[in-house]
């Protein structure tokens, strides 16, 4: 589920619509968990799905380690793509604003975490990276990492709405990061290694 403080808005031409912070979204706040209303879906199972319905579930969809298809039943699938991105996913099954996001600012995350299956040309945003690789999450993990270390300090001090989809596991976890008192996994443990 992702955050309720955003919607979905037209971006522009070349993006179309994305998610936008209808206000300010912290760092360290949990902007996306998997939920029960989430669909997961085998390879197997997309073999047997066909047409507009598997093209569908391609574009709209990310594979998780197990290789897995998760295809979110909310606005999470206009989430955008972005070398720079203010959300990052964890190991543990949410993402994480890894910056202050300002009311009307898109969150966007880097679709090379998502084991991605094609390349492909992204908006060109003045980055060294022009184009997103199904091998980013094995090149980039420690940029992200980085990232998620700093952002997770700040889990256990700012309003989070989406901690009931958190089981008591996953929250004692994510304020153990924060308080130093457990070491991050890293974000290579999501990647589908088949």
């Amino acid at each position: 589920m992702l955050h309720p403080h955003t919607e979905v808005r037209w971006i522009n031409k070349e993006i179309g619509c994305g998610i936008v912070a209808t206000r300010d979204i912290p760092k360290g706040t949990i902007t996306w968990a998997f939920d029960p209303l989430d669909r997961l879906f085998t390879p197997h199972q997309v073999e047997d799905i066909s047409g507009v319905c598997r093209e569908t579930l391609y574009k709209y969809s990310y594979r998780n380690r197990d290789g897995n298809y998760v295809f979110c039943w909310d606005n999470t699938r206009f989430m955008n793509h972005s070398f720079k991105p203010n959300c990052i996913t964890t190991a543990y099954g949410f993402e994480l604003a890894v910056r202050d996001i300002a009311e009307g600012e898109e969150l966007t995350n880097d679709y090379g975490s998502l084991n991605i299956l094609e390349p492909f040309h992204a908006c060109d945003e003045g980055t060294e990276r022009k184009v997103v690789y199904p091998d980013d999450l094995a090149r980039h993990y420690e940029c992200w990492d980085r990232q998620l270390e700093s952002a997770f300090k700040s889990v256990h001090r700012v309003e989070q709405p989406l901690r009931e989809l958190l089981s008591d596991k996953q929250w004692e976890t994510a304020c153990h990061i924060a308080e130093k008192r457990s070491p991050m996994d890293s974000i290579l443990n999501c990647l589908h290694r088949g």
